[in-house]
């Protein structure tokens, strides 16, 4: 409410306090009607109510205040009751005040309302290409099977109209042999009958040719006439026998033939047998499929009837600080989920200026060592760089000592060496709160890992290593120190230096530092440019990538040994067992790494893990998630190729 509004009113309230309120008092009836005050007060509501505009959003405060001078003039009247009904004025003020307070306190709630609206638009879009594709995919392999299904059909009936005509043959040959067979016999039949007649005109006109008695000759020709009729019987009855056999060659052939047929036959009909039966599967796959679309169509419908719109991202440019520019260089490629986040870091920044205090946690074990205070400490309230260097610089005096005091207890100490033990705690909450809050920074959160420890800080170290050893392979392969390198170059570094990483990988880590499908073997990269970090530290894609695989690797060669050991996360494991699985999964371990692997998992000093294992340690039993836990906070990597099982 402006000044001119609340002057306009207290001006009303005196004119009013004058002209009625003694008269009221004086001219009141003991009768049945309204007293004049009560009708002087119902007047007044009802000509502010009137005057009152109810189209702003704050038409509900501008209603109640009415009858909030109403209650102020009870109040001013009767004297007697004047506390009573200030104490009550003022507790409905403060329960007033306190609705709104959690009114306001219940906004964020929409900001999450909206993030899982889009989380569930994404899912359901997502759903949908997977379930395009698929049916796409299905459909292709259904037109696929039908064409075999037709070409094997065609297949079929030209294989049986083949058949058709080979049999048709094999009669026609048939006949025509029997034809043969019967002129044959007929054919013989005549020239033994000329034989016979031209002997018997020989010896008829020569008796005297054989020096022989004709009586003599006579019995022996009629002896021999008999024999010849005997053989010709024999011959006949033979050929009656036998005249329908075929040749031995000619069956062997035409059996040779009908086999291979048959054999072609029950292949076709074994693979219509199976064609049928892929056919019948992809039907029923096809239906299911169709149930599945019909159920995310209904799915997809309900969640369209009920979710909210999207956000309108364009709106924040006129809140965030910087204006347009900034926004859009916070908001250029992300999605919602990380606006979400890159909002909620910008307001964590602005309500981590406006304190001014941090009060303190306590000297509880739970409360990690650089936070043991009692009281308020000061916010010394540093920009984000400064923030930044500060934690640059620690990790450089850590790295340069030998590191025996915990990393908790060094980052008190490193406090107390920079600013002093007087600012000591009010630095350590101050760089608490900050590194807590921006997640999104590479440094920021790596530092914040390895502080409530998340991760040993070996990880950090050794992927420091990776990068300067890396950096290091490049230089001594720049025999001209130019600073360039062909791409060749730089998949034959990645190669040497990662040669566990699969094609995959390297091409990865290539794309990441510039090379594309179309790029020649000969194009130059400036090498030292993927090591760059920007003034708040981030790495360049190159580097990120290279940490995102590691991490990668390390969840597979986690999930490896959880699926050596065969048990449920909730089951527990033994320490032997554990060794086994791991030189199992990695045959190149060594001792020294092997035993390092074992102290982080079961929290035992290396000197007192067993040297053998054969030694026991059946009372070393802990639960296998533990195990996993616990080694994925140290640096966990794999040594060498497990060796394949021979093929049997």
């Amino acid at each position: 409410m402006t000044r001119s509004s609340q002057k306009l009113i207290k001006r009303r309230n005196a004119s009013f306090l004058r002209n009625g309120r003694l008269s009221s008092w004086q001219q009141q009836t003991l009768g049945t009607t309204k007293p004049r005050y009560l009708e002087q007060l119902e007047n007044y509501l009802r000509k502010e109510l009137l005057l009152l505009d109810l189209s702003t959003d704050s038409a509900q405060e501008l209603k109640l205040q009415p009858y909030r001078e109403i209650f102020e003039f009870f109040i001013e009247d009767f004297k007697t009751y004047k506390p009573l009904l200030s104490s009550i004025k003022n507790a409905y003020e403060v329960m007033l005040a306190h609705q709104r307070e959690k009114i306001r306190a219940l906004e964020p709630l929409k900001a999450k309302l909206v993030t899982m609206n889009e989380d569930c638009n994404e899912r359901i879009l997502a759903m949908r290409a997977e379930e395009r594709s698929e049916i796409s995919m299905l459909k292709k392999e259904k037109m696929n099977l039908l064409k075999i299904i037709d070409k094997k059909n065609e297949e079929k009936i030209s294989l049986q109209s083949e058949v058709t005509k080979l049999r048709k043959t094999l009669a026609e040959e048939y006949l025509r042999y029997l034809s043969e067979r019967d002129a044959r016999k007929i054919l013989i039949a005549d020239l033994n009958e000329l034989r016979y007649q031209r002997e018997d005109m020989s010896l008829a006109q020569s008796p005297g040719i054989w020096g022989e008695d004709p009586m003599k000759l006579t019995v022996a020709l009629k002896m021999t006439r008999q024999d010849l009729t005997r053989t010709q019987m024999e011959l006949n009855t033979m050929k009656a026998n036998f005249g329908d056999v075929v040749p031995r060659r000619d069956f062997e052939m035409q059996e040779k033939t009908n086999k291979d047929l048959q054999e072609q036959l029950d292949s076709l009909r074994d693979d219509y047998r199976e064609v049928c039966k892929e056919h019948d599967m992809l039907l029923q796959l096809h239906m299911s499929t169709l149930k599945e679309r019909d159920q995310y169509h209904s799915e997809l419908q309900e969640i369209q009837r009920t979710s909210t719109p999207r956000p309108d991202w364009s709106k924040c440019e006129d809140v965030v600080a910087g204006g347009p520019d900034r926004w859009q260089m916070l908001a250029e490629g992300k999605n919602s989920d990380q606006l979400v986040d890159v909002l909620l870091e910008e307001i964590g920044v602005g309500l981590l200026q406006e304190k001014d205090f941090f009060p303190g946690l306590g000297y509880e074990e739970s409360i990690p060592p650089f936070l043991r205070f009692e009281g308020v400490v000061e916010n010394k309230k540093p920009t984000k760089k400064d923030v930044i260097n500060l934690l640059k610089d620690a990790w450089k005096e850590r790295l340069a000592e030998e590191q025996k005091e915990k990393f908790q207890d060094f980052f008190l100490n490193f406090l107390e060496r920079r600013f002093g033990p007087a600012d000591t705690m009010a630095w350590a909450y101050t760089i608490f709160e900050n590194i807590k809050l921006f997640r999104s920074n590479e440094v920021m959160s790596q530092f914040y890992a390895v502080l409530m420890g998340k991760w040993n800080e070996s990880v950090y170290i050794k992927q420091k290593e990776t990068v300067t050893q890396l950096l290091k392979e490049m230089t001594n392969v720049d025999s001209q120190n130019e600073g360039l390198l062909t791409m060749e170059q730089l998949s034959t570094v990645l190669k040497s230096t990662f040669p566990l990483k699969k094609e995959e990988k390297i091409q990865e880590l290539m794309e990441a530092g510039g090379w594309h499908p179309n790029s020649s073997n000969a194009d130059l990269l400036d090498y030292r440019s993927l090591f760059l970090e920007d003034e708040e530290g981030q790495s360049r894609p190159f580097v990120q990538q290279l940490w995102e695989q590691y991490l990668d690797e390390k969840d597979d060669y986690l999930k490896e040994l959880k699926q050596e050991l065969g048990l449920e996360l909730r089951e527990k494991v033994t320490l032997p067992k554990v060794r086994e699985a791991l030189m199992t999964i990695d045959p190149k371990l060594d001792k020294q790494t092997l035993n390092s692997y074992l102290s982080q998992a079961f929290q035992l000093p290396v000197t007192e893990l067993p040297e053998e294992p054969e030694e026991k340690t059946e009372n070393i039993i802990i639960q296998l998630q533990t195990v996993l836990e616990r080694l994925q906070m140290a640096d966990v990597r794999r040594m060498g190729p497990r060796e394949q099982e021979p093929v049997s």
